[in-house]
């Protein structure tokens, strides 16, 4: 009951009439697993191309409804499709045949040879929108650092990325919806989506890419934080991942679709839209310096009592039985009298 009561003032209520949508996860899935599996890159653009097509004849058919918003994984688009045009045409007939704007997970090579892993926001009007560059990138895995040094004990060097991080606040917009994205682990961070909760964003995008992990428990462990998410923040989490798990988040934390892995999917959902802000939201980190300060202060405490207790134990203390030396020690005034005396 105790913990009842402390979250649920946190999560704001189911009819505060905020606005609801229909929003779309698209897993297109990859032709191989493991850390080759970027090795055809068109056929993963392809698979999602397809599934979102897949979706649109569905919605044509009237078996589904239309999303007003479709969230592409991590990786959908390893092909710069602001460079390629073939990739750009690819992601622009998708959009159109859905009719709502596509958040496009893609790869993005820079003048320096540098990228950036990317999630933008593609119109069938009016093209590649608003951008996300992931900030949080991963060592040894998006870049690495002492390249030439650690290129001496292992060629898998080498095949580490040269990402660079971005900047913002995470915050892009589709169809008029402000959507915070934490791109892959970028979740595990509490900043990451706590900045953007705090710049508007309404609904969470997670787009992910698992392939890399195979045939692990490392995409449930990031559905689980997802989920972690949605309740911290009170606020829907889309989960797209290339091979799965894909997942639709309610905010408070109820899976609502999800996808089994290396099958290709469409989620469909509607979904909340929320303004108010959760009690984990406004505090932020506040909490967790205070739990810090107050252990510190704690065993600070506790060493100060061991110390002072040691200190008694340790110091010589007057028996029973001892005679103060000014009373009768051997060589005293008093006692030379005495052994005069018995003499």
């Amino acid at each position: 009951p105790l913990c009842a009561a402390a979250v649920w003032p946190s999560l704001p209520a189911p009819d505060d009439g905020d606005r609801t949508i229909t929003v779309a996860a698209i897993q297109g899935s990859v032709p191989r697993l493991g850390l080759d599996f970027n090795a055809q890159r068109k056929a993963v653009l392809d698979n999602h191309v397809a599934r979102t097509l897949e979706l649109a004849a569905d919605v044509a058919a009237g078996t589904v409804p239309r999303p007003d918003v479709v969230i592409w994984p991590e990786n959908a688009s390893d092909i710069d499709p602001l460079r390629n045009p073939d990739a750009a045409a690819d992601i622009t007939a998708a959009a159109a045949a859905i009719g709502a704007p596509i958040t496009v997970g893609a790869v993005l090579v820079n003048g320096d040879g540098t990228t950036t892993n990317s999630v933008i926001v593609w119109d069938a009007q009016s093209g590649p929108g608003e951008r996300h560059d992931k900030k949080i990138i991963q060592p040894f895995g998006e870049y690495l650092p002492y390249r030439s040094f650690f290129r001496l004990f292992s060629e898998y060097a080498d095949r580490a990325g040269h990402f660079v991080p971005g900047h913002g606040d995470g915050v892009v917009h589709a169809a008029g919806i402000p959507i915070g994205v934490a791109t892959c682990y970028e979740v595990a961070f509490d900043r990451a989506l706590r900045q953007a909760v705090d710049a508007g964003a309404q609904l969470l995008a997670v787009p992910t890419n698992n392939a890399t992990f195979g045939d692990t428990e490392m995409t449930y462990q990031q559905l689980a934080m997802s989920r972690l998410r949605a309740v911290e923040h009170g606020r829907t989490v889309v989960v797209a991942a290339t091979s799965g798990v894909s997942a639709i988040v309610a905010p408070d934390g109820t899976v609502l679709e999800q996808s089994p892995l290396f099958e290709p999917a469409a989620l469909v959902a509607q979904v909340p839209l929320r303004t108010e802000t959760t009690l984990a939201s406004r505090l932020g980190p506040i909490p967790e310096l205070v739990l810090c300060i107050m252990a510190v202060a704690a065993a600070g405490a506790a060493f100060v009592r061991a110390r002072r207790h040691q200190n008694t134990v340790s110091s010589p203390q007057p028996g029973p039985d001892t005679v103060p030396a000014e009373a009768g020690t051997a060589g005293s005034p008093a006692r030379a009298g005495a052994e005069r005396e018995d003499h």
